[in-house]
């Protein structure tokens, strides 16, 4: 039978999951929706199908498995009462406002036993996939470095049709949680679990609470380091871009964009290689490479019974990583040690 799937949420993001889902090829039917904002519902259940629902019980009580797409510090609400009923979840990134939500969100699904997954969709990037596999290939030698450059729009303007970015009560802080919990989870998985972190911010946009500028390094177990700098900025014509320059013993990459690259490197005594497009896509197939589609995985891991990927505790571990560096940034700068493990 398909998976009847459901929504908490119906805006912008929710509406992304939807057209992904849509294209996945996962057996799946839309099932009921629900959002506080009327127009938005009707709007989303307009295209998708979903059956309007008046509340969120209404929407778990008739689905196999929900996304929570809602603004952050809503989300531990929905995510327990999925889990209650023993209803697989897709949690929209950050889990929480804070770190201490986050690991109780992770506790709750844990405990429950249910397949859970979160939106850190890059995990599913040919391109990041392509990269690592090039960085942890032997001939590459030990890492050395990586430069993580991240730039968007600043998402307060409507131009992501909400403005709720603005407001930390519903956002917890600004960019390098709300955007940049992807570049820290991307960091990690490139280059392995970071010993230690530290950070600067602004607040450019004189936006309370919501910093809009963050430069961090990190430390890595091999002694390697990474350096990420990410901003929201007033370019409207840019909407986001992310630029990735990894330097091992003999290896050098550089990867614009977060999909489909172009993946530029080179190697000692060989012509640089360049890939993108449906090029690096058939080079990540030819490899047998996990790329594939989130949303269509969720589905499939639900409709077969088996964890899904990535889930709350890959996602508590940005979590601990965030948390640190903005602690490190209210210390003026100060490194900060990171726990081995976040259990």
């Amino acid at each position: 039978m398909p998976v009847r799937v459901g929504f908490v949420g119906a805006g912008l993001i929710a509406g992304v999951h939807a057209r992904s889902l849509a294209v996945s090829g996962a057996d799946f039917v839309f099932a009921g929706a629900y959002d506080e904002d009327p127009a938005r519902l009707a709007e989303f259940a307009s295209w998708t199908g979903t059956t309007p629902c008046a509340a969120t019980e209404e929407v778990l009580d008739g689905c196999d498995a929900v996304y929570v797409c809602t603004w952050t510090s809503e989300h531990p609400h929905p995510v327990r009462l999925a889990a209650e009923r023993g209803l697989p979840v897709f949690c929209e990134k950050p889990l929480a406002v804070d770190l201490a939500g986050a690991r109780a969100m992770t506790d709750t699904v844990v405990a429950a036993g249910v397949a859970n997954q979160v939106g850190l969709v890059l995990r599913y990037s040919d391109a990041f996939l392509l990269l690592k596999h090039l960085i942890d290939d032997p001939d590459s030698g030990r890492l050395l470095s990586v430069t993580f450059h991240d730039d968007q729009y600043l998402p307060v303007r409507g131009w992501y049709a909400s403005t709720w970015r603005s407001d930390p009560a519903k956002a917890g802080s600004g960019v390098l949680i709300e955007h940049s919990i992807h570049d820290v989870d991307m960091l990690e998985y490139l280059g392995g679990p970071a010993e230690s972190v530290s950070a600067n911010s602004a607040f450019m946009h004189d936006i309370e609470g919501i910093e809009d500028v963050v430069a961090a390094t990190f430390r890595y177990e091999n002694d390697a380091v990474a350096n990420l700098t990410t901003v929201w900025h007033d370019v409207p014509e840019r909407l986001n871009d992310r630029r990735v320059e990894v330097v091992c013993e003999r290896f050098w990459a550089m990867l614009e964009g977060d999909r489909i690259g172009p993946l530029r490197w080179q190697r000692p005594g060989l012509s640089p290689q360049v890939l993108q497009g449906e090029s690096l896509q058939e080079r990540v197939r030819q490899l047998g490479l996990p790329a594939g589609n989130a949303d269509g995985a969720f589905v499939r891991s639900v409709a077969e019974g088996r964890p899904a990927y990535p889930d709350f505790v890959d996602a508590l571990r940005a979590h601990v990583v965030v948390d640190a560096a903005y602690r490190s940034a209210a210390a003026g700068g100060a490194a900060i040690d990171l726990p081995a493990t976040d259990r």
